[in-house]
């Protein structure tokens, strides 16, 4: 156990770089999807439960459109993404082999990462509640952002998963092999706790950018990711590709319908 959590630390720096490169960098610089729409004549259209169905599909048809989108201003983070996976990607089968093989750590973890994963899911819910109850159309916003992004991010995901079809780590050596037509919509790649936290913690942090906030909300979505390695449940490149996928959708999903 002592050798898995010295492999962590010494790891960390490469298991996020994507992912924390990206949210520490400006949006108009590396996100992949297209700038969001300005606002003609006015104030943009409230963010309100109404328009969240037609809000869905317009980012849908944003994000899977977004290839067509890239350019030399734009494409540093999907590049920079892709390098970081297929160097993890590369080196899955060694890590989650030779490392966290321990059944309490991987337990302990697994339940870590459900417990994170739903305080982010409440998160959106509780300023939501807040915002409605308080007149306090900022949190009331955050709160349907959130829970946007965090749908957004699941379409996309699964529909992902549906095509990658990887074997989990503790499946057959964790060979992580792909196109395994058992796995079904179980897919290793990419790791939906991680791309809900992440997508959540960019619509958060976005509407409230203080320090704290953004230290908050980026530190439990990073425990999210760490903890689903480390339960054995995803390699590293699965929590990396969900954790910047996720990212890039809270932070486009917020810059396109945000007001406040």
């Amino acid at each position: 156990m002592k050798t898995s959590y010295r492999f962590l630390l010494r790891s960390l720096p490469l298991f996020l770089s994507g992912a924390l490169g990206l949210a520490l960098t400006s949006p108009c610089q590396t996100s992949p999807l297209p700038n969001a729409p300005q606002p003609q004549g006015g104030a943009r259209e409230a963010a309100t439960i109404r328009n969240s169905p037609r809000n869905f599909l317009k980012d849908q048809e944003a994000i899977w459109t977004s290839p067509a989108h890239l350019s030399g201003s734009n494409a540093l983070g999907p590049v920079v993404l892709v390098l970081a996976t297929t160097v993890l990607a590369t080196t899955d089968h060694q890590v989650m082999s030779s490392h966290f093989t321990d059944k309490t750590l991987n337990d302990h973890a697994s339940t870590a990462s459900t417990g994170l994963t739903g305080l982010m899911i409440a998160a959106p819910v509780a300023f939501f509640a807040v915002g409605e109850m308080g007149h306090r159309n900022q949190a009331a916003e955050t709160g349907i952002l959130g829970g946007e992004a965090m749908l957004d991010s699941l379409a996309v995901n699964y529909a992902v998963k549906a095509v990658s079809m990887r074997e989990r780590p503790t499946l057959d050596g964790a060979k992580g092999k792909f196109f395994q037509t058992s796995v079904g919509l179980d897919s290793s790649f990419p790791s939906n706790h991680a791309i809900v936290a992440w997508s959540s913690a960019a619509v958060i942090a976005s509407e409230y950018p203080g320090w704290a906030t953004q230290l908050t909300v980026y530190g439990l979505a990073t425990g999210v990711s760490i903890s689903r390695v480390v339960a054995r449940q995803h390699f590293p490149s699965d929590v990396l590709v969900g954790s910047a996928v996720g990212w890039m959708i809270g932070r486009y999903v917020y810059h396109r319908h945000h007001r406040y």
